[in-house]
């Protein structure tokens, strides 16, 4: 089999020019694609990341498998002249989740066909989060049962590549693993990981994947997910402090061949999200903050709309969001929390950005292509952008984003896409 690019990322740290990889979190089309055209900038890869939440052998919320995203992947990929071979997908947060009202086996038993799919659709960085209780168990697992597990998944994904010529994956692991989507509740302060508690990780790991048979597979294993002391909530950032996490990073020099993956890392600065890079958190996984830029865009957009065409329509984007969210609440409602008027804004504005499970909604697809259907081939004025798209404004002044609705949209996501890539090259 081959090798991924991302086996000697350990070592990226001391040559020149890419020194980490951004992890794009997503399954909406524009922020691939958005991705894609950056990528093609910069002559770079691109790592694409879709979570058992979204894509799994019953469809997730987007209704896709593994073979599906890849489909649908490529077919963008196509579109837009990305090229195949530089396209890394990833599954993210591979175990129980999903299935974890249900009894630990056999939520386990979900899991591993979810993991075989993964790599039988040519996924090769696998994320490996067994660390959540199932039915009747602690929400937190001793380590040694998270590794286990994690190993038993490991061994599922070999034996279903065993004999293929394609890439070997590759495995991230970690027992301090944020939750998929985001924090549930409004965040104060972050305890970062324990350089023991790191080193313990990869020990119980290596053990495990022995036991299970599995040595070589966790050769391949080239980050574990540990908490750097990043996050967000609903309303507010906690921002990377570098002193906080020195010790964690040290540990490093322990485990050869592996580097740190940083969850949660939406809304960090540049400057702190190229720290991050520098201390050894080589892999910066980004997904809500990317939606939530394209959200501001399509509510940016619908406004001028509806300055430019009132009544055109039946209903704005953003009327029409509000009444799929009030009437379809199972995706946001444990998220979000206080007075009705403060739970209103968070389901518009909140940075965990549970919008995003929404827009495949029938309804909500149709009302974004009746907002670009009516602003097709308009070339919105400067002072609207000023007023409604603030951040594409000195771009479409240079000359730099075309004034149309579609490139304003991706604009929006490039501006995210920006800050990591450069910090990528730190």
């Amino acid at each position: 089999m081959q090798q991924s690019y991302l086996t000697d990322i350990a070592d990226w740290y001391n040559g020149s020019g890419v020194k980490g990889i951004p992890s794009i979190c997503s399954a909406h089309p524009l922020v691939i694609e958005a991705s894609m055209l950056h990528a093609m900038k910069q002559d770079a890869y691109l790592l694409v990341e879709a979570t058992c939440n979204q894509v799994n052998q019953d469809g997730g919320y987007t209704g896709m498998t593994p073979a599906d995203f890849r489909a649908f992947a490529e077919e963008i990929a196509k579109k837009v002249g990305f090229p195949i071979e530089k396209l890394i997908l990833g599954g993210d947060h591979l175990g129980p989740n999903p299935w974890k009202n249900l009894a630990a086996e056999e939520a386990m038993a979900k899991a591993c066909v979810m993991i075989e799919a993964f790599a039988l659709a040519g996924f090769t960085k696998l994320h490996l989060d067994t660390s959540m209780g199932c039915a009747g168990e602690p929400v937190a697992l001793p380590d040694a049962l998270t590794a286990e597990r994690a190993a038993r998944l490991a061994a599922v994904a070999e034996a279903a590549l065993k004999g293929s010529d394609g890439v070997k994956p590759v495995y991230i692991v970690g027992t301090e693993v944020p939750i998929p989507g985001g924090a549930m509740e409004e965040l104060d302060v972050l305890e970062v990981t324990k350089p023991e508690s790191a080193r313990e990780t990869i020990t119980i790991h290596a053990k495990a994947f022995e036991a299970a048979g599995v040595t070589d597979a966790f050769s391949r294993v080239v980050g574990a997910v540990v908490q750097p002391g990043v996050e967000y909530g609903n309303e507010n950032v906690i921002p990377y402090e570098p002193e906080k996490a020195k010790a964690l990073s040290a540990t490093l020099s322990d485990m050869p061949g592996m580097v740190f993956e940083a969850h949660s890392t939406d809304y960090q600065t540049r400057e702190m999200l190229r720290q991050l890079v520098l201390d050894g958190f080589a892999i910066l996984k980004v997904g809500p903050g990317l939606t939530f830029a394209l959200r501001e865009a399509f509510y940016g957009l619908d406004q001028i709309a509806e300055f430019l065409f009132a009544g055109k329509r039946s209903e704005t984007l953003i009327a029409t969001v509000e009444r799929v969210l009030t009437a379809d609440p199972k995706n946001w409602d444990k998220y979000y929390h206080g007075s009705e008027a403060e739970k209103h804004i968070q389901r518009h504005f909140s940075y965990s950005d549970r919008v995003r499970y929404y827009w495949p909604q029938p309804e909500i697809d149709a009302a974004v292509k009746t907002l670009f259907d009516l602003l097709d081939g308009v070339e919105i004025p400067e002072t609207l952008i000023s007023q409604y798209l603030t951040g594409a404004y000195v771009p479409v002044r240079d000359g730099k984003v075309q004034p149309k609705a579609r490139e304003l949209a991706l604009a929006a996501v490039d501006r995210v896409l920006e800050d990591y890539f450069e910090a990528c090259r730190a």
